[in-house]
């Protein structure tokens, strides 16, 4: 059995526009990857609410990925392929940050992981980087990410060049998915969907 895990952010979660609420088991996008790869594929789910790369949020506890991401993949070793999907909480206003600063956040992601040994028999997992799909346009989160959606747009083209440097398969969401118009910045059950059987696809490939 291979593993597989996810590693991202309330879009991984499976949080709910315009409820908040946590689409189901077999809605969300990780979800539909394991129900389209079968019992030979063990999928972790590791998203969290409000999640970003490398930063501390000052108004939210224990959201800086890279704090968690050393043990959460010891802890799921051996993994087979890592599925990479962070940056759009980088892209609040608070933070300040540009598309090439929010991907180089990526990019410390990445350099750990050589250092750990967390793929089979020792070596390193494949690696696949997944750019999240177009921002906007916003209601209620409208103040929160201001001037996000530009970020958004040139964040991909930056994720890309980091992915080239540390030998991983790269994917731009935003080619087969968008954000529900109800917030601006999550997925919709049919988005979801969607991601699910395109990354099933990108996993057969990558680990063919």
């Amino acid at each position: 059995m291979k593993t597989v895990l996810c590693f991202g952010d309330s879009n991984t979660w499976g949080y709910e526009p315009g409820t908040g609420r946590r689409h189901g088991h077999d809605v969300r996008w990780p979800g539909v990857l394991r129900r389209k790869l079968g019992t030979d594929y063990h999928i972790v789910e590791e998203g969290l609410n409000g999640r970003t790369t490398v930063l501390d949020d000052p108004t939210r506890f224990a959201k800086n990925g890279m704090t968690y991401f050393r043990p959460c993949l010891d802890s799921h070793a051996p993994i087979d392929l890592l599925i990479l999907m962070l940056g759009t909480n980088d892209m609040k206003h608070r933070f300040g940050l540009s598309p090439f600063d929010i991907a180089a956040g990526i990019g410390m992601l990445l350099s750990i992981v050589p250092q750990l040994g967390c793929g089979p028999d020792g070596a390193m997992p494949k690696l696949l980087i997944m750019a999240p799909p177009h921002l906007g346009p916003f209601s209620v989160l409208a103040e929160l990410f201001a001037g996000a959606e530009p970020k958004s747009r040139a964040y991909a083209d930056q994720l890309r060049l980091f992915a080239q440097q540390y030998g991983a398969s790269f994917f731009d969401t935003s080619e087969v998915v968008a954000v529900s118009s109800v917030d601006g910045v999550h997925f919709d059950a049919e988005n979801h969907r969607k991601l699910g059987e395109r990354v099933a696809e990108l996993v057969l490939h990558i680990l063919a």
